[in-house]
């Protein structure tokens, strides 16, 4: 309060000023940052899921920085979910780099910033002693052995400045918040200081230039070591956790992202490549927050389901947890008090499939209507139920336990319909959830999808690979329509923005053009599944700014037939008998179509092939004739397209 003008802020009794931090120091008044990071959160809970499922208690300050399974992780380039090191770009490095120690993980922190970016490949030719180690001044080797030769950091160039130059600790200091904060009037002056310092302490004035050079090229994005090293510890936790506990790792990192779409979207493709299966809530399993089982599955949380408050979930887990599983609907509702689990709790929570393990009812038979009836199946349970609790009531406060309570009556028979199609379960699943939990409606296309389409909407979405993608021809994306937006623009011309979605992300795609948008109008709906043929090109007048432009759209489920030209079955040629060439012609009569069938037979002493096709073996672009042709021994197949 003697140094800088204070005042109490709007929403607490804390003091705040508005002088900004350069100020303030000036002042005489210490600046601090403290940086949030949902990171930490991440690893507690991932250290409560290792002691509830292992009970082994985890000092994760202290894991070993030289662990194997940790490192083999990088060198694999892995580090999806993890702090710091998760991006295509570090993925790919760390591949070429293939760290054997923690310090090359505090380099590669530093390294890949928009500055010294360029300096990563150098770095790892010189790690793996594709390139020789040189250093512009023998006097430098002292300060940049552990980085090959490369300046990788900001206690580097300060203690090269003094050793160089003879800047005292306060000029190289000086030297460091200018390249932190990015202060070039600063840089330039100190540069001259620097110059002629190193110059009159003999060394060579062309090298000098290239060492200040160097240094200019990072100082904008410059690490100092300990900042780094604090980053990569952090992030190392987190690779140990993926690594050791791989389960119980992701389920904590699903929890922290479950509000975010594509990225719950993609974790949950992660856990898929990493064999962790990712199941949907249940009653008799799920907590609050993902989970997991004690088949290391990983379960959704009933947390997550829309309209499920977490005092209905704490109810029904603290009673599980005490008297057992439920066995059914009607018991859960006797066990559980129904001001905590109410109606429209077990309708979300049927929509979810949460109650699948109950297995004698389906989803349908809570929620549809049959015939002339007014009431569905969850309004006979609720009245049963309440009947039930009524009943033990009145039970409770009599003296007398006479059978007439009501207590033995039998839970109603709910109505005998039809389960819910794939699409209207799938449909439901993402209402109250915000996303697919037990499939995805493109499992029904999965043939289409991996043979038609050139790329996931992933890729195109990021819009860093569009001046990449521009003028390199056409791409292909195939996905389930989630959004249509019918606009008309100002001068009357009509045009449409839809977002389309697969299994790796979702995508905004607009048709500008009119002619186009009428030509497309009639695919433009939700639900529906399609193939989008388009390009990426340069915005009108514009050599930096990009946009996709349709070129053509399509019915999924018409793609196979109308796109494939042969099929071709390839197999060796002593696996073709006559039990294998009745079993082809079955194949061919099951499944009838316009496309010709091939055979490839391979002879693999002689090292050839022979190819034959058929005028009159055809059949149709059909997803049981691949899942039959997969079960075959010996056997693989091609779609030529």
């Amino acid at each position: 309060t003697e140094i800088i003008p204070v005042a109490t802020s709007r929403d607490s009794e804390l003091l705040v000023t508005q002088f900004e931090g350069r100020i303030i120091e000036d002042a005489g008044v210490i600046k601090m940052d403290f940086l949030g990071l949902k990171t930490l959160t991440v690893i507690r809970d991932a250290l409560t899921l290792i002691r509830q499922n292992h009970g082994k208690d985890i000092d994760i300050d202290q894991v070993p920085l030289n662990d194997e399974k940790t490192l083999a992780l990088y060198q694999r380039g892995e580090t999806n979910g993890t702090f710091q090191f998760e991006s295509a770009g570090m993925q790919k490095y760390l591949k070429e780099l293939k760290p054997d120690k923690f310090e090359d993980l505090i380099a590669m922190n530093a390294l890949f910033r928009p500055g010294p970016m360029e300096y990563i490949p150098l770095y790892i030719r010189r790690k793996h002693g594709h390139e020789k180690v040189v250093y512009d001044l023998p006097g430098t080797e002292e300060f940049l052995e552990e980085t090959y030769g490369v300046t990788v950091y900001q206690e580097q160039v300060m203690l090269l400045s003094q050793k160089l130059a003879g800047f005292s600790k306060g000029d190289a200091d000086m030297l460091r918040k200018a390249m932190g904060k990015k202060q070039k009037s600063v840089l330039d002056r100190m540069k001259s200081k620097f110059m002629e310092g190193a110059t009159g302490n003999g060394h060579p004035e062309d090298k000098l230039k290239k060492i200040w050079s160097d240094w200019e090229s990072f100082a904008q994005y410059a690490f100092n070591k300990s900042h780094s090293t604090c980053y990569a510890f952090v992030a190392f936790q987190t690779a140990y956790l993926k690594s050791h506990y791989p389960a119980e790792y992701m389920a904590s990192v699903l929890t922290h992202n479950l509000h975010n779409i594509d990225k719950i979207t993609f974790f949950m493709e992660e856990c898929r490549r990493m064999n962790i299966p990712v199941l949907g809530p249940e009653v008799n399993e799920s907590r609050f927050d993902f989970s997991v089982n004690e088949k290391g599955e990983i379960r959704f949380g009933l947390g997550a389901v829309k309209g499920v408050g977490e005092g209905a979930v704490q109810a029904m887990v603290e009673e599980r947890e005490q008297n057992g599983p439920y066995e059914n609907i009607f018991d859960l509702l006797s066990r559980v008090q129904m001001r905590s689990v109410n109606k429209k709790t077990v309708e979300a929570l049927v929509k979810a499939g949460a109650l699948d393990c109950f297995p004698d009812i389906h989803r349908a038979q809570y929620l549809a209507v049959a015939g002339n009836e007014r009431d569905n199946g969850l309004d006979k349970v609720f009245r049963y139920a309440s009947f039930m609790h009524d009943a033990k009531n009145r039970k409770q406060q009599s003296l007398f336990d006479d059978a007439g309570s009501g207590t033995d009556l039998p839970p109603p028979a709910l109505p005998d319909l039809e389960p819910w199609a794939v699409l209207e379960k799938l449909r439901y699943e993402k209402e109250v959830i915000g996303f697919y939990v037990s499939g995805h409606p493109l499992d029904l296309f999965r043939y289409e999808m991996r043979n038609f389409c050139n790329r996931t909407i992933r890729e195109i979405a990021d819009e860093n690979n569009w001046p990449r993608l521009a003028g390199k021809g056409s791409f292909r994306i195939g996905g389930i329509v989630t959004r249509v937006d019918h606009r008309i623009g100002r001068t009357g011309k009509r045009f449409g923005i839809f977002t389309i979605e697969d299994l790796t992300g979702s995508l905004e795609v607009p048709i500008w053009n009119e002619k186009k948008y009428l030509e497309f109008e009639k695919f433009l709906k939700e639900e529906m599944f399609l193939l989008v043929h388009a390009v990426v090109q340069n915005r009108f007048n514009s050599d930096t700014q990009f946009e996709i432009r349709v070129q053509d759209i399509r019915l999924l489920s018409e793609t196979g037939a109308e796109m494939t030209k042969s099929i071709t079955l390839i197999t060796r040629a002593r696996s073709v008998d006559e039990q294998w060439v009745e079993r082809i012609e079955n194949l061919v009569k099951a499944h009838p179509g316009r496309i010709p069938l091939r055979i490839a037979l391979r002879d693999d002493r002689l090292k050839s092939e022979v190819r034959a096709g058929s005028r009159k073996l055809r059949v149709g672009f059909d997803r049981e004739l691949f899942e039959e042709l997969e079960t075959m021994q010996d056997l693989e197949y091609r779609i030529d397209a």
